[in-house]
């Protein structure tokens, strides 16, 4: 079976790296993006397994990226885990209105990050059985 794929679009280049590290480790295969303009075209072109989204980006806001997702029927259901440095309450239900499927605030421990991200495929790939 082909190791899964996972874009992150993370423009902090530390945390691009660590969580790189983390799910390389564990059998991902990981693209990476740091700007939010070009994520949509990304994401059509590699059609990865999941998205690990950071909320603020340059050229594209996280919130604004996953509304375009949610509203495409090929990207309706692709997980999608929502970072963000601002943990409020706000953020979390903002991702949350926006169809996140899972959402970590930074700082976060890298075993949450994988643990997250298999919690969300797992759970799209029992929908699709």
């Amino acid at each position: 079976m082909a190791e899964p794929h996972v874009l992150l679009i993370e423009d902090e280049p530390n945390i691009t790296e660590a969580i790189r590290f983390i799910l390389t480790r564990a059998g991902w295969r990981v693209s990476s993006l740091a700007n939010g303009s070009e994520a949509l075209a990304r994401i059509e072109a590699e059609q990865p397994d999941a998205v690990i989204l950071d909320l603020m980006l340059p050229g594209m806001s996280g919130l604004e990226i996953l509304t375009h997702l949610r509203a495409q029927a090929r990207t309706a259901r692709l997980p999608v885990l929502m970072l963000t440095a601002r943990g409020q309450g706000r953020d979390r239900e903002a991702a949350e209105r926006a169809g996140a499927s899972a959402f970590l605030a930074k700082p976060f421990a890298n075993g949450d990050v994988l643990d997250c991200l298999q919690r969300i495929t797992a759970t799209e790939s029992a929908r699709n059985a």
